[in-house]
């Protein structure tokens, strides 16, 4: 079993930054200049809280880091919301 804070495997990060490529370009702009920023590896904590912020469609997606709505409820939790502080300062 994995420890929250445990570093993600190559794969793992693969599908991640894959995933990451959007079909609005401001998004994929935003996403690409993280994983660039980016100086030590995900944790799996980290790509979790990514993985559901990339289950959300374009347009919510872009709206979230615009900061033109809220994060749904079901998606607030003290990861997402420091990943999207993150993602939002980009």
């Amino acid at each position: 079993m994995l420890h929250a804070n445990a570093p993600a495997d190559a794969a793992d990060l693969s599908r991640l930054r894959w995933r990451a490529r959007r079909g609005m370009l401001e998004n994929d702009l935003i996403l690409q200049r993280y994983f660039a920023q980016r100086e030590m590896p995900l944790s799996s904590e980290e790509v979790a809280a990514l993985g559901a912020l990339l289950a959300l469609d374009d347009n919510t997606l872009l709206d979230l880091f615009m900061r033109k709505t809220p994060l749904p409820e079901e998606l607030d939790t003290p990861q997402i919301r420091g990943l999207l502080d993150t993602l939002q300062r980009l």
